[in-house]
C-alpha cells in the first residue's frame, strides 16, 4: 500500500460519510429476502456489477463475456471513473435497474449503506473465506465480503536467519524461525543477532527505522495499529475495532509499553543508529535489507518489488518470509499478520431475489471455478482471502503468498486496519515526530503518550 493511498483514507472516508448520510432509511430486516440462497440463478436474466476500480475494467468486461457464455446470465459491468465510486454509487442505486453487486469500504463503509446490503452469513462465498474476521458483521449478520487484502509485518531475510540458528555459540536455544511465536523469544534472538552481527556479516538485525518527514507512515500508522488495534478490541460496545476507534473521542494508549518493546527493539538493533533516523527514508531501509546489511525490516507484500529491484540486490525470493509484530501482548502466539483491504462486495438488499441469488452466484463462481480463479490470479492479480484457491493458484509474488499461508494457519487471527479510524494526518504526523524526538533522545516515552493522547483528542475535537 502506498503511503499517501494510507495518508488519504481517513479524510476520503469522512467526505464520504458526509455525502451520504441521508442513503437508505429502511430496517436491516428488510435484508432477509434471499440471503442464503446461492445455488441458482433463477430468471435474473441481467445481474449488474457497480465496479471500483478503472484499471481493471477491461478485465471484468472480458470476465462478464465468458460467464455469460457458460451461464446464459449477463453481467453488467459499469465502471465508476477514479474518485467518484460513493457518488457514481448514490445515485445508481436509486434506479429502478440499480446495482446489483457493489462495493463498500469497509465497516465505515457499511454504516453508509448498510440499508442496501443482504446478509451474505449463509452463502456458500462467506464460507469460503479463511478467516471470517474480515467480514463486515453487525448483529450477527455478514454483510461485507473482502475479496482482494494485503498485508504487514515484520519481512525477513531466512538465509540469515539460518545462518545465526547454525552459530554453535548463539545464546538462545530457538532453533528455526517457526519456533519465534512472541516477543520476548524474538527480543531474545535479536539481542544475540546483534552481539554476533559481524559473525553474520550484517550491520544490524533491523534495516533502519525511517523518520524523515513524510517517511514516518510504518510508524505512526502501521505500527500504530497493534496498540490501538488491542485497545478498541477491548471495547465491547461496538463489536469493531475500526467503529471503536472512530466513536472514541479519547484514547488511554494503555498498550503503549508494548508499542514501546517493540520500537525500541527496532531503534537499538538497528543499521542505523537513533540520533541519524531522521535522515533515514524508506528506501534506505528496503535498500539495505535487500543488500542484506539487515536481517529484519517491517513492510508489507508491497515490498518485494522494491526488494527485487534493487541493484545489487541478495535476497533470494524463497528467503523472504513474514512474521507477524509481537509486542508482548498476552496470547499473541494466535496473532497472524496486520492484514486488511478498501474492498467488499455487497449485494443489494433491494434487488429481486432472482438477482440475488444471481450475483451471488457469479461472485462464488469467479472465487471458486478453475475459469474464476484464472482471472483473479493472473489477471486481477488479487492476493484472495478465500481458501479456494490452491497453492498453484495463488500469486507468484514471495510476500503474497506469505500473507496467504499466514490467513490459513489454523488458529492464527489477522490483525485488521485498525488505523482507518484514526483522526487526521496531523495526528499520525504528531505521533511521527515524537518517535522522532524520543529515538534521537530529545523526549522521553512519557512524552511520547501524552503527545500522542493530547493528539487524538484534539484532532476529535475538531
Amino acid at each position: 500500500m502506498k503511503v499517501g493511498k494510507l495518508g488519504s483514507m481517513l479524510l476520503a472516508l469522512t467526505l464520504v460519510a458526509g455525502l451520504i448520510a441521508g442513503c437508505g432509511s429502511e430496517s436491516k430486516d428488510t435484508k432477509s429476502s434471499g440471503s442464503g440462497s446461492n445455488s441458482s440463478s433463477g430468471k435474473a436474466g441481467e445481474i449488474y456489477f457497480l465496479n471500483f476500480k478503472p484499471e481493471i475494467a477491461p478485465v471484468y468486461e472480458k470476465i462478464a463475456k465468458d460467464y455469460e457464455a457458460e451461464t446464459g446470465v449477463k453481467v453488467k459491468v459499469v465502471t465508476a471513473a477514479a474518485g467518484t465510486y460513493e457518488t457514481t454509487l448514490k445515485s445508481e442505486i436509486a434506479k429502478s435497474d440499480a446495482p446489483t453487486i457493489f462495493q463498500i469500504n469497509g465497516p465505515v463503509g457499511y454504516q453508509n449503506w448498510k440499508d442496501y446490503a443482504l446478509d451474505l452469513k449463509d452463502t456458500k462465498l462467506y464460507s469460503y473465506l479463511s478467516d471470517k474476521n474480515l467480514a463486515v458483521t453487525d448483529g450477527g449478520g455478514v454483510f461485507g465480503i473482502p475479496y482482494a487484502v494485503e498485508g504487514y509485518g515484520i519481512i525477513y531475510n531466512n538465509a540469515i536467519m539460518k545462518k545465526y540458528f547454525e552459530l554453535p555459540d548463539k545464546a538462545v536455544s530457538v532453533a528455526s524461525m517457526d519456533e519465534v511465536k512472541n516477543f520476548d523469544t524474538l527480543k531474545s534472538v535479536v539481542e544475540d543477532m546483534t552481539a554476533k552481527k559481524d559473525k553474520l556479516g550484517i550491520k544490524g538485525v533491523f534495516a533502519s527505522t525511517s523518520l524523515a518527514a513524510g517517511e514516518q507512515w510504518r510508524w505512526q500508522t502501521h505500527l500504530a495499529n497493534l496498540p490501538l488495534y488491542y485497545e478498541f478490541k477491548d471495547n465491547k460496545e461496538y463489536g469493531n475495532t475500526i467503529l471503536a476507534g472512530l466513536n472514541s473521542k479519547e484514547i488511554e494508549f494503555k498498550y503503549n509499553p508494548n508499542f514501546k518493546n517493540i520500537f525500541d527493539l527496532y531503534i537499538n538493533n538497528s543499521v542505523t543508529k537513533g540520533q541519524l533516523l531522521g535522515s533515514k527514508s524508506v528506501a534506505d531501509s528496503m535498500a539495505e535489507f535487500a543488500l542484506g546489511q539487515a536481517a529484519m525490516v517491517q513492510n508489507g507484500n508491497w515490498a518485494w518489488s522494491q526488494v527485487n529491484e534493487v541493484d545489487g540486490n541478495v535476497v533470494k525470493a524463497d528467503d523472504i518470509k513474514f512474521l507477524p509484530i509481537y509486542t508482548g501482548v498476552s496470547g499473541e502466539e494466535n496473532q497472524g499478520l496486520a492484514v486488511g483491504t478498501e474492498n467488499y462486495f455487497s449485494i443489494n438488499s433491494k434487488a429481486s431475489p432472482e438477482k440475488q441469488k444471481a450475483s451471488i452466484a457469479f461472485l462464488e463462481w469467479l472465487f471458486s471455478s478453475d475459469k474464476g480463479k484464472g482471472y483473479v490470479t493472473k489477471d486481477l492479480g488479487f492476493i484472495t482471502p478465500f481458501n479456494t484457491f490452491k497453492d498453484n493458484e495463488k500469486p507468484a509474488d514471495p510476500l503474497a503468498k506469505e500473507v496467504t499461508n499466514w490467513m490459513q494457519k489454523d488458529g492464527i487471527v489477522s490483525v485488521p486496519w485498525t488505523f482507518a479510524a484514526f483522526p487526521s494526518e496531523e495526528f499520525k504526523n504528531a505521533f511521527g515526530d515524537a518517535l522522532l524526538q524520543y529515538a534521537q533522545g530529545n523526549k522521553t516515552w512519557d512524552d511520547v503518550v501524552t503527545t500522542v493522547k493530547d493528539s487524538w483528542k484534539a484532532e476529535k475535537a475538531k
